[in-house]
């Protein structure tokens, strides 16, 4: 009986060392498989975060990686929201345009969140609604989907139209209100004037920023 005990336990060693090893490389599958779940989600993030961007600036305008070369900054009072992330957009190292995202409107129903890009001359490269809670059929015209009333700010800026009729036509502005719906686009309107406010008064040193140096891959 002495002579099979060490037999038996080498044995139950074996099988703890194996089932130990099936662990650690189970954990370290799961792991690995995590990781690349989580880069993947990332990745699918970023291109869909550039998608909207460049829907408002043209890829073709800039040559930076647009997603690295951003600050973020606080104005609620001019720009509505705690924080705004400012993407500079440059070219051959010269800026040509920023994008802010979210400018926070008052609607209808709520806040209105805005990603507004403006470029170096202050005019708008365009507008896009993030978020909102508008009424269907309504006050959700102001999404591209359903109309391209957001379309007609892209080129405006201050004095285009003159800046005491950055307005909806009811209040005695430029812009076109929805039938049935004026809070909403008046809301819109009025957070782009300010963002314009902004920039003219102030955002327009952020160009100035030196670009973040892309990283070197020896």
């Amino acid at each position: 009986m002495a002579a099979r005990l060490p037999v038996a336990f080498r044995s139950a060693l074996i099988a703890s060392a194996v089932l130990g090893l099936f662990a650690v490389l189970g954990s370290l599958l799961v792991g690995f498989s995590y990781q690349a779940t989580v880069e993947r989600i990332r990745q699918n993030e970023r291109e869909m975060l550039l998608a909207q961007l460049n829907a408002i600036l043209p890829e073709n305008e800039y040559d930076n990686d647009l997603l690295r070369d951003a600050l973020d900054i606080s104005a609620p009072q001019a720009l509505g929201a705690e924080h705004t992330q400012v993407y500079l957009a440059r070219r051959n190292g010269e800026p040509v345009a920023m994008i802010l995202s979210p400018v926070i409107a008052q609607g209808y129903s709520g806040d209105i969140a805005l990603t507004l890009g403006i470029r170096a001359d202050g005019s708008l490269a365009g507008v896009r609604v993030l978020s909102h809670k508008e009424t269907p059929g309504l006050g959700d015209k102001i999404e591209v989907e359903r109309s391209d009333w957001i379309l007609g700010f892209a080129g405006r800026r201050l004095g285009d139209p003159p800046e005491s009729r950055w307005k909806v036509k009811r209040d005695g502005g430029a812009f076109d209100q929805f039938t049935g719906a004026t809070i909403t686009p008046r809301g819109v309107v009025r957070a782009i004037r300010q963002a314009l406010l902004w920039y003219r008064d102030q955002g327009h040193r952020l160009l100035e920023t030196e670009a973040i140096e892309e990283p070197h891959h020896d």
